[in-house]
């Protein structure tokens, strides 16, 4: 945090914390439409507001100096949980702040409040971390120069140089595996990928894109969410709501006119969740000079509730190809990771 010192005055002092961490907040009430039929706001409906934050405040940040003018555009989403529910009636409170900036690319963290207006209880929903890059809106596949940020402290900048090199290696190599697609299946039996597996096709319109005529990310997630949540509720044929969202990476941009495809399939069940594997491929109907290609992927985790919203146990899913064999022990191995990883938060600090 910026000090306020001797001689430096109020105004300056907000001018400089102003540029040291950027700030966007919005709120808005969550309604009917906004939620499934138990009254629990979709996953994707809160994703979509999480990117609409980070997209406003890249896009500020990347134009506050003279130079040529841009839009920032979502790369990733690092692994998001959904920390608590939301209910229809309740107000969504958005903040993002921008925490690091490299040459190319622009890291935003936002924090997602709900609030019960009748009572005023507020509770943290959700917290994700984003990546941007600044498109020129001259020629949207040129790459422009990121704003420095001024750091409070010299850490800051170190560790998020670490989180900008992290994410970038994951970036690359979730591209190279992202070769495979969804085939349906004949007569599959219950239980099985083939009998859960879905798959969406959408024409992008000009209501799902920015004013400079590609999708807004926050759109895609959603599509990917409402695909992932009929995966799960075909599966367990039961009440579901998003627990967590694995890195979304976005491997290149939807232009419109484009026919996007969401498909979605079961990769692994443990007793009391499922993983779903989200694949986004687009295709330029319109275009002979470029073929269909991967868009977007991540796999995101559900859970089975009870109409007294208490967990459910979850059918076990019975993979039957080698393949399928495979997918189940890579998110087993996941699966395992995160487990670990949440019981080593859980302990107490000496």
């Amino acid at each position: 945090m910026l000090m306020l010192r001797r001689g430096l005055s109020l105004k300056v002092f907000r001018k400089r914390a102003e540029e040291a961490c950027p700030r966007e907040k919005a709120k808005q009430i969550m309604r009917p439409d906004d939620a499934n039929v138990a009254g629990n706001v979709h996953g994707g409906t809160i994703l979509k507001m999480i990117e609409e934050a980070g997209a406003i405040i890249s896009t500020r940040h990347c134009n506050s100096q003279n130079g040529e003018r841009c839009v920032a555009a979502l790369a990733r989403v690092e692994r998001t949980d959904f920390l608590s529910p939301m209910c229809i009636g309740e107000v969504a409170h958005v903040s993002a702040e921008i925490t690091y900036t490299s040459k190319h690319s622009v890291e935003v963290q936002v924090h997602v409040m709900s609030e019960n207006i009748l009572t005023g209880t507020k509770k943290l929903t959700n917290k994700a971390t984003l990546w941007y890059v600044p498109l020129s809106l001259k020629d949207v596949d040129k790459v422009l120069e990121v704003p420095p940020v001024v750091y409070s402290r010299q850490e800051q900048e170190e560790e998020g140089r670490k989180r900008y090199e992290a994410q970038k290696l994951e970036r690359m190599e979730t591209k190279w595996r992202n070769g495979d697609i969804v085939q349906p299946g004949l007569n599959p039996e219950p239980n099985t990928v083939g009998y859960s597996q879905s798959s969406l096709i959408h024409l992008v319109g000009p209501s799902d894109c920015t004013l400079h005529g590609f999708v807004h990310g926050g759109v895609t997630m959603k599509l990917m969410d409402e695909v992932a949540g009929i995966v799960a509720a075909r599966h367990c044929k039961t009440n579901i709501v998003t627990a967590s969202v694995d890195a979304i990476n976005f491997h290149d941009k939807i232009r419109k006119g484009y026919v996007i495809t969401i498909s979605g399939r079961m990769t692994f069940t443990s007793n009391k969740s499922m993983e779903i594997e989200v694949l986004v491929d687009a295709d330029p109907v319109v275009d002979n000079s470029q073929k269909r290609y991967r868009a977007a992927s991540a796999f995101f985790t559900y859970v089975s509730l009870s109409q007294e919203g208490r967990s459910l146990p979850v059918p076990q899913l019975m993979p039957e190809t080698e393949d399928e064999k495979k997918r189940f022990e890579e998110g087993k191995g996941r699966y395992l990771q995160m487990k670990a990883k949440r019981q080593g938060q859980a302990e107490p600090q000496p």
